[in-house]
């Protein structure tokens, strides 16, 4: 059952955090250096080749660059990758039993999480989205932490301000998070609002303005026009394949001009912009002189056929809100790694700039042994049958509303929602936009959702409990002494305010 305000045994956190941290480098030793992409090599190549650009992460670039510089390999990154996953797994398990939740079952889901691979390959991965999935699943436990004390500290505020503009500098997309987070927190909170959205504004606003404005000053180029914009050519593809019609020969010969028609046809698939703008016969650099007549045409199709638009959206977006993949469309399979052993054989030759240091982007397992064991334990789960509950976030995205929910009845606390305000966020965001069906993009709802699930258990053990107990006791009657597990259906009193905490009155 839950108990509510019971702070959990720093040593029992630091147990759980070297038990998963044990288990994740088990992943580091069978993949070392890391699973990787062809985004994974580009992060990399422009920062030894030059110029660096902002199109990915430059925060993550940075940490790449220094790990060749320092120690001659790329495998420093994952390691620490699974410091921080360990870290973060535990701060959440914790901050979620000091709200509420059972202990032991909370303990065991966070220390069985690292064996799966959505948590154990993904935390060895050479991608941004590590980085920024630990950050929102930081801000989640955060919240959490928020909704046991019930206020809204000054020390509180700052850590949660720190970790949603780390989010931004590891996402080009988490001003959008961070956004719908701040809004969900400013319903739930009941004091300290001004300097809530103060620290969102500030916490979205400070990544924007690094990329256009502050890194082009020292250097360091900004995206790609078609990187940016390459989801509203996406819908444009998906428009022209199914209404032809709608474009004149204006349109075409712009289009043409880019890539033939038989590429925007054939990359029209709703579910992925990869068959577009990832063929040899599509040209960015075409793309980006001619992206402001491509964007006009864009809005003009979203004048003329908005729900159209918006079907289109809603399809790319499915990773976020469908549970099922779409197994027979084009790019409608979920995605999950690459399990290819080096960068030659996933990028192929000539593809990326060269540089002295791509050999890095190897296979090269510590231990055979494990890596045997973890590459087909893997590719077992990889299997369609356990797509919905292990691959896709948005049947986790609903699990986890559904514990907050249930928490709030059974505490009495209305706080208690916050803990999903960035699992909300990154839903909208990867909903409204996103380019293609990566298990990645929604990582943040398959961990806070599965670590929510004995909350949720509890949640409902003790709420039924709560509308079963019989009527009260007649005066002077002896009734058992109340325990820390016997459920209560009064609201628990409030905690004494600090000196920290923020003022009520704004």
């Amino acid at each position: 059952m839950l108990t509510e305000t019971a702070k959990p045994s720093r040593w029992a956190t630091l147990a759980t955090f070297l038990a998963i941290q044990a288990v994740l480098v088990g992943w580091w030793l069978a993949y070392y250096p890391g699973l990787f992409s062809r985004d994974s090599v580009l992060y990399l190549s422009h920062t030894m080749v030059g110029p660096w650009v902002s199109d990915h992460s430059v925060t993550y670039d940075a940490l790449l660059w220094l790990s060749v510089r320092l120690t001659g390999d790329i495998g420093a990154v994952t390691l620490l990758q699974t410091t921080a996953m360990a870290a973060t797994l535990a701060y959440l398990a914790a901050a979620l039993k000091a709200l509420g939740a059972p202990r032991l079952a909370t303990t065991a889901v966070a220390v069985l999480l690292p064996f799966l691979p959505p948590v154990g390959a993904f935390s060895v991965a050479l991608w941004k989205d590590v980085p920024f999935t630990l950050c929102a699943v930081a801000i989640a436990a955060s919240c959490a932490g928020l909704a046991a004390a019930r206020r809204v500290t000054a020390w509180r505020l700052a850590g949660l301000g720190a970790l949603m503009l780390a989010l931004g500098l590891f996402r080009a997309n988490g001003f959008l998070i961070v956004g719908v987070a701040v809004v969900v927190l400013l319903v739930v909170v009941k004091g300290a609002r001004v300097r809530l959205a103060v620290t969102g504004l500030v916490a979205a606003a400070v990544p924007l303005l690094l990329t256009n404005l502050v890194l082009p000053r020292v250097g360091i180029e900004a995206p790609s026009k078609t990187y940016v914009y390459h989801t509203a050519f996406g819908d444009i593809a998906v428009l022209y394949r199914e209404h032809p019609e709608l474009f004149g020969d204006r349109d075409r010969t712009l289009m043409t001009s880019v890539a033939p028609l038989s590429r925007w046809s054939e990359g029209g698939t709703c579910y992925t912009i990869n068959p577009l703008i990832w063929r040899r016969d599509f040209s960015w650099q075409q793309a980006d002189r001619h992206a402001g007549e491509l964007l006009d045409l864009w809005r003009r199709l979203l004048t003329q056929r908005p729900l159209d638009v918006v079907d289109a959206r809603l399809c790319r977006g499915s990773i976020a809100w469908n549970p099922v993949e779409d197994a027979w469309a084009v790019g409608g399979q979920t995605y999950h790694f690459s399990r290819r052993p080096s960068a030659e054989t996933y990028v192929g030759p000539n593809k990326v700039p060269d540089y002295p240091q791509r050999w890095m982007f190897s296979l090269r397992p510590k231990s055979e042994h494990l890596h045997r064991v973890a590459d087909s334990w893997l590719v077992t789960t990889a299997e369609p049958g356990y797509d919905w509950w292990l691959w896709r976030g948005a049947t986790w995205a609903y699990l986890a509303y559904v514990a907050a929910g249930l928490a709030a009845w059974a505490l009495r606390n209305r706080y208690v929602p916050a803990v999903v305000a960035v699992v909300a966020g990154q839903q909208l965001a990867v909903l409204a936009n996103i380019s293609a069906q990566d298990y990645r993009y929604m990582a943040t709802p398959i961990f806070v959702g599965m670590l929510m699930l004995p909350l949720l258990v509890g949640s409902l053990v003790r709420g039924l409990l709560g509308r079963r107990r019989p009527a009260a006791e007649p005066a002077g009657s002896a009734g058992p002494p109340e325990s820390a597990e016997t459920p209560r259906s009064a609201e628990p009193a409030e905690p004494t305010e600090r000196s920290d905490a923020l003022p009520d009155s704004e």
